[in-house]
């Protein structure tokens, strides 16, 4: 059996950090610890206080 899960993640960084590169990271190692067969990031959106 295979379910899609769709998770919103809020994340604070450094404004020198790129968004793209902290979900590729997230991605990695939700494949790597876990038992997920794929992740990507689809999108992201910036937060205003």
């Amino acid at each position: 059996m295979r379910t899609n899960l769709f998770i919103k993640v809020v994340v604070e960084h450094d404004s020198t950090e790129k968004p793209e590169k902290l979900g590729k990271e997230l991605c990695r190692n939700l494949e790597k610890f876990f038992v997920v067969r794929t992740a990507e990031l689809s999108s992201y959106a910036p937060v205003e206080d």
